[in-house]
């Protein structure tokens, strides 16, 4: 899989990886890279079927998209790394510190869950979108992604309703059905990397109950819920979820 990416940052600062959603793409990460690359390298990536990473026929797997991430690191020379994922990137952030912890120092979770079923709903959306495009999804998503203030806004409109058209159909499909198949609930009380839970007071899609039970699971996690934020809470809230991501990441520092 070639694996689009960017690195920004000073050279021998440690590292920091950020997973975008479904139907984004790496410039979901914009108003978090500037303040985390006075501090790091900050590798920012495309999920396979999104923004430039090519899609292929699905269904994939949790285990393939943290293999994606894996294989660029290996690609890169990159030992060990900090890592932030919202919605599907956080679920593949679990899966790399479930499977892969020698990889993974400390962990950032964004509004996302370790179960968001039921598949069934995952499997309907991916035929749906097989059936007529991404840009299907977009009228339904946007409402989910931000509170009403910023929903409707043209240029948030432009921006994200314009990633989720330009995400491979097969590419988006292919996710859905990964999160459809994962399995994260049993694992999260083996994972050892330092946990930061974030999750939006108003999202809908994964709700502040999904962000608690896995601070519960994740020993010594912590939980920050925001508000007024809907799903994209980085998007909604950067300064807030800048401060959070700094302060969690150069504890180790």
């Amino acid at each position: 899989m070639n694996v689009n990416y960017e690195l920004t940052g000073p050279d021998g600062a440690p590292v920091v990886v950020l997973s975008n959603s479904l139907g984004t793409d790496l410039t979901l990460w914009d108003a978090q890279v500037p303040a985390l690359a006075q501090e790091f390298q900050v590798l920012r990536y495309d999920q396979r079927g999104h923004g430039a990473t090519p899609g292929k026929p699905g269904p994939y797997t949790l285990k393939q998209l943290g293999g994606d991430v894996l294989a660029l690191l290996d690609t890169l020379g990159i030992r060990k790394a900090h890592f932030a994922g919202v919605s599907l990137g956080g679920m593949t952030g679990m899966w790399l510190a479930e499977h892969a912890p020698e990889r993974i120092d400390r962990l950032a979770l964004i509004c996302t869950s370790a179960d968001l079923g039921p598949a069934s709903m995952w499997r309907d959306r991916a035929a749906l979108v097989r059936e007529k495009g991404t840009a299907a999804m977009v009228e339904p998503s946007l409402p989910k992604w931000f509170t009403p203030e910023l929903a409707g806004r043209e240029d948030v409109v432009a921006k994200f309703g314009g990633m989720l058209s330009a995400a491979d159909d097969d590419g988006y499909a292919g996710c859905c059905e990964a999160i459809a198949d994962m399995d994260l609930l049993d694992g999260l009380g083996g994972i050892t990397a330092p946990t930061l839970v974030i999750a939006g007071a108003e999202d809908p899609a994964t709700p502040p109950s999904h962000a608690e039970r896995i601070a519960t699971a994740v020993g010594g996690a912590r939980l920050e819920v925001l508000s007024p934020a809907a799903h994209l809470a980085n998007a909604e809230q950067p300064e807030a979820v800048n401060r959070l991501l700094l302060e969690h990441f150069t504890r180790s520092l």
